[in-house]
């Protein structure tokens, strides 16, 4: 139990700002684990790719103050896919659609 209170007591803000992100990156599968349940077939709501771009964003800040090239460019290159896929939700719903 010490080793664990250690752990977290030990962890820089940089880490608290990654695990932070990690955490909001992954709430994105149980959101759309529970709509998919709810609805008894795949859907994706449109919350996931908000907690996507939130995720992303704070990740590849995270990445790139550890100067973690693999991880830059993974999560830059899925903040424009995310930021693509809200844009296609904000036309839909401006164009009047519905799902």
């Amino acid at each position: 139990m010490q080793f664990i209170i250690d752990w977290i007591t030990n962890l820089s803000v940089w880490e608290i700002i990654g695990f932070a992100g990690q955490g909001l990156f992954m709430s994105r599968f149980l959101v759309q684990w529970l709509a998919s349940e709810k609805a008894k077939k795949s859907v994706l709501p449109d919350i996931f790719w908000y907690f996507s771009l939130g995720g992303g964003l704070i990740l590849f800040a995270y990445a790139w103050q550890k100067h973690d090239k693999v991880f830059i460019l993974g999560q830059g290159i899925g903040i424009f896919i995310y930021l693509r896929n809200i844009w296609f939700v904000w036309t839909h719903k401006r164009a009047g659609g519905t799902e």
